[in-house]
């Protein structure tokens, strides 16, 4: 069963057994995330850009651990949680979470290509960020938005995310089939205000500690030189 994400509840204080949850998940390492990385190599072909700005778009089970691994990349100058491949009317939490309006919980994540090619990202998407194998799902999250989808902004993004998925899966890196859809880009729907930068804000939350917080130590383990310990966020922090 999918964990409820309603406003009220990110702000709810801890019940008794989320909180005895958590001292329990903090009294020992976090080595057992649902999604352990997976060290794959970088795509044989890339982009070649120049320019200052692209944005491009992924789907990967829900997207506050996703949006929190895009956070913490350098090169990324913003990651926004949102809904993609449906349409505008049916873009909300709840009609989204019946699974029936071909939207995906999905990261717009806007970068500088002059710092981090879209094949790096790539690279982490598949590595880091969720598993690539499981059809229609990750980890606890059942159903089609949360599947694992790339939504290619440009023709070009679409040849390069095509390659490196058939390249992967001829390596034998993970050990099932890449399900992983590349579809067009037809647009992106920013969530709600409290879903946004989720992870960082909620970091003792049952959820994150188990499923996400892993998530940004492999990213950290993995691509150290393109680790950024403060994340860069939607919604400045208050002082």
């Amino acid at each position: 069963m999918a964990r409820s994400k309603s406003a009220q509840s990110s702000d709810r204080p801890l019940t008794r057994m989320a909180a005895a949850l958590i001292a329990l998940l903090a009294s020992a390492p976090i080595v057992a995330a649902e999604e352990p990385a997976v060290v794959i190599p970088p795509p044989s072909l890339d982009e070649k850009s120049s320019a200052s700005t692209e944005i491009a778009v992924f789907a990967g089970g829900c997207f506050w651990g996703v949006q929190g691994v895009f956070q913490h990349l350098k090169g990324v100058k913003k990651a926004v949680s949102g809904y993609s491949g449906g349409t505008a009317a049916t873009a909300d939490y709840e009609t989204v979470s019946g699974g029936k309006t071909g939207h995906a919980e999905s990261v717009e994540v806007t970068f500088d290509p002059r710092e981090v090619s879209y094949g790096q990202l790539l690279q982490v998407f598949f590595s880091v960020a969720h598993n690539p194998t499981q059809l229609n799902y990750q980890g606890p999250d059942h159903g089609t938005q949360y599947r694992s989808a790339l939504f290619a902004v440009t023709d070009e993004q679409k040849k390069i995310a095509d390659t490196y998925i058939a390249e992967l899966g001829k390596s034998g890196a993970f050990p099932s089939k890449i399900v992983t859809q590349v579809s067009p880009f037809k647009g992106f729907y920013a969530a709600e205000d409290y879903h946004q930068d989720f992870l960082t804000r909620n970091p003792t939350h049952p959820y994150i500690v188990y499923n996400d917080l892993p998530k940004i130590e492999n990213l950290r383990a993995l691509f150290p030189q393109s680790f950024r310990a403060n994340p860069v966020l939607v919604f400045k922090a208050k002082s």
